[in-house]
């Protein structure tokens, strides 16, 4: 018999076919877990997740229970409807005018604003002029400045032209809203492209129909942007309001719910048993507008949406 020697014994090598390698190309790479980013992951959820539900909990109790039990549980005896129906009829509905009152100071001061972005942006990113550089150093200088130390000044202002205690006097000084200009600014470098500008000027087009019907869709997920954070700015801005207006019909909710809080910790006219809860729950409902917005506007945050705009 013929010995088998070791190189016999081997199988040949069999090659992997092409539908093989193809598979192996297109594989994806095999996902990586990190235990200290999934802690911080977790913790930042919990930090932003766990106001809320304590929020959604204590509107569920009374007053009682607000004070002597868990924070982080529910009452024996869910009181929520009854506390959403007492919010709506306390001092005759005087909350359903200052959420009213919210949204139209919130929903005009948005719009405006990030129209006037818009336009800022879009001039200081497309022209040039004189000063140009000035005036957008002007523009950064502005957002270092906060928004607390314009108020007095701002008032002093406001006092003189007569415009305190009334709605423009919380509106105009939202309008002015130097980030969102930067924000446009720097957007509208990439977003419009130049052989658009210049198609549109050689089909005859003026420049304020480009930047209504070109320029504005071209901006529209940077536009959504700066109106979402002047959307909340307004919204949950207090000290404005609180120098600027003493008519209680004219509030928004976060004074109007401080003017609650206030009656129910020095027991004015008014006040009942179960101010604290009602001013708990009437926060509750006040954060479900922006819930609403932010879930109807996500959807036009998207990119790309100059491509196709020149045909090639």
């Amino acid at each position: 018999m013929t010995a088998l020697t070791p190189e016999a014994t081997v199988a040949p090598a069999v090659e992997p076919t092409a539908d093989e390698q193809g598979r192996k190309r297109h594989r994806p790479p095999a996902r990586r877990r990190s235990t200290p980013l999934t802690i911080a992951m977790l913790a930042a959820l919990a930090y932003f997740l766990l106001p809320l539900l304590w929020l959604l909990i204590a509107s569920t109790k009374s007053t009682q229970d607000l004070f002597n039990s868990f924070g982080l549980w529910f009452s024996h005896a869910p009181q929520l409807l009854t506390h959403i129906e007492d919010t709506f009829t306390q001092d005759d509905g005087v909350f359903v005018s200052w959420l009213l009152n919210t949204v139209v100071y919130a929903g005009v001061s948005a719009v405006g604003a990030a129209l006037l972005a818009a336009a800022g942006g879009y001039g200081f990113s497309k022209f040039r002029f004189r000063g140009d550089r000035t005036a957008f150093n002007l523009v950064l200088g502005a957002v270092m400045v906060p928004t607390t130390a314009l108020a007095i000044p701002t008032y002093l202002l406001f006092a003189k032209a007569g415009l305190v205690n009334t709605p423009w006097a919380i509106i105009l000084p939202s309008l002015v809203n130097p980030f969102g200009l930067y924000l446009m600014r720097v957007y509208a470098e990439d977003a419009v492209p130049d052989s658009i500008l210049e198609a549109a000027r050689i089909d005859g087009a003026g420049e304020a129909r480009i930047f209504f019907r070109i320029v504005l869709r071209l901006l529209s997920p940077g536009l959504v942007t700066v109106l979402l954070f002047t959307l909340v700015a307004t919204w949950n801005n207090y000290f404005l309001p609180l120098i600027m207006l003493n008519d209680p019909d004219l509030y928004p909710v976060t004074v109007g719910l401080s003017s609650w809080a206030a009656q129910a910790q020095n027991g004015g006219a008014g006040a009942s048993s179960d101010m604290f809860a009602l001013v708990v729950t009437g926060s509750l409902i006040s954060i479900v507008p922006l819930v609403v917005a932010f879930l109807m506007l996500q959807r036009y945050w998207q990119s790309g949406l100059a491509s196709g705009g020149v045909k090639q």
